[in-house]
């Protein structure tokens, strides 16, 4: 028995990521002392049976059980176990080959023609995208609620109402609302309240204790921290976690051992990183406030901004993403703003070592807020910056560089 598996809930973050996922069935050999550091690859589609007996027996559908390929093997379910470990309050964890598969898979193992999805408005786009697109094929019902405003929220949950999808902070405009009270009112009513909890983790917000029935991320993100992998997971307690097993098991969903083993030598330093880009964007935060260029920074970690009482109130831990909005700019001094930039690479993703940037502009995307309320929006066009792991001087250099060559065009 692990580390992990002995004081899960009682050794820090730190020395949990390192335990983690270590169980000896997955690092030594039946019979022999010691072991290996690392569960090893394990490359097979096909589980043998010892005899016609034992075939007719069968396997429990629950990881740690050979049965075949698509269920995964010992380095799939090491991952798995590692980050069940991390999610306070699941029974298990499920993997997908992307984050955006984790979440379209469990919003169809979770409702049926007829029901109803409410999602927060500030979603991450392709989630908003499947809920008013995928699902409508489906006779899902979907709407989109303002996340800051509990009492709408509560009057919006329908009959039909079966699943409310969540985000904090918000994709882009990095709001923060208030998960507890949300989650109560869903709780309340019947409905599963399911968490894109990519932004923090479980490192620096454990969902499930904050009321949330599902768990997601985007592996792809903290976890894998090297920009060479994709994958999502899905962690909750029973029964739901096994409604998502079965939907995900019907679809085929399922991850490549060695992507697998990636994200478990990501998982080793994530807390490292993540407390390296924590750091990063919080200084680099205060900088921005001092440029005359900037009308409103949105990072949830900062002091005055949208949702900072709620993010000290539920949250241990931040991550290197956030936004700003620029004072005055149009679209032309925006493009020679990220097209001088040598440090930070033009990207849709986020999380990896090294640091990127994308235009933002979400009030097509919005029903409610385009902007946070009560910020000033300047305007009204933005960025998102994603802090990597370079030094923070260079990273603010890089930025001076771009507002030098705003004032050309």
């Amino acid at each position: 028995m692990s580390g992990d598996e002995k004081n899960n809930g009682v050794h820090k973050p730190a020395t949990r990521l390192v335990e983690a996922g270590r169980r000896k069935q997955w690092t030594s050999t039946p019979g022999q002392k010691g072991g290996v550091v690392n569960p090893p690859v394990w490359r097979s589609s096909t589980h043998l049976y010892e005899d016609t007996a034992d075939l007719a027996k069968g396997r429990p559908n629950a990881d740690g059980h050979f049965f075949y390929g698509r269920r995964g093997g010992p380095t799939q379910w090491a991952l798995a176990d590692a980050l069940t470990g991390l999610e306070p309050g699941a029974d298990g964890t499920e993997l997908f080959p992307s984050g955006v598969a984790a979440i379209a898979c469990t919003l169809m193992a979770l409702l049926a023609p007829g029901d109803e999805l409410l999602f927060t408005d500030n979603a991450y786009e392709p989630s908003r995208n499947m809920a008013l697109g995928m699902l409508e094929r489906f006779n899902i019902s979907a709407r989109a609620f303002d996340p800051l405003d509990p009492d709408s929220f509560a009057a919006a949950i329908s009959e039909n109402t079966k699943v409310v999808l969540l985000e904090s902070p918000g994709s882009l405009t990095m709001e923060v609302c208030d998960i507890p009270a949300l989650t109560a009112i869903a709780r309340d009513k019947g409905v599963i309240s399911v968490i894109d909890n990519t932004w923090a983790s479980p490192l620096g917000f454990p969902a499930l204790e904050r009321g949330c029935d599902v768990s997601i991320m985007s592996l792809t993100k903290h976890v894998g921290g090297h920009s060479d992998l994709m994958m999502g997971s899905v962690s909750a307690a029973k029964p739901l976690i096994m409604r998502v097993r079965k939907h995900a098991q019907y679809m085929g969903q399922v991850v490549s051992p060695d992507d697998a083993a990636l994200a478990l030598r990501g998982l080793r330093t994530m807390k490292l990183r993540l407390d390296q880009t924590t750091s990063s964007a919080f200084e680099i935060c205060k900088w921005l406030e001092s440029r005359p260029e900037v009308s409103a920074v949105l990072c949830p970690m900062l002091p005055g901004a949208p949702g900072h009482d709620l993010w000290q109130r539920d949250f241990s831990g931040g991550c290197g993403l956030f936004s700003f909005i620029f004072n005055d700019a149009n679209k032309q001094s925006r493009a020679a703003f990220i097209d001088a930039l040598h440090l930070f690479g033009i990207g849709f993703s986020w999380g990896g070592y090294e640091s990127l940037i994308i235009p933002v502009d979400p009030g097509p995307i919005r029903d409610h807020n385009a902007w946070p309320p009560g910020i000033d929006s300047g305007c009204g066009l933005g960025v998102r910056l994603a802090i990597g792991l370079e030094d923070t001087s260079d990273l603010t250099n890089d930025l001076a560089r771009g507002f030098a060559a705003m004032g050309e065009t």
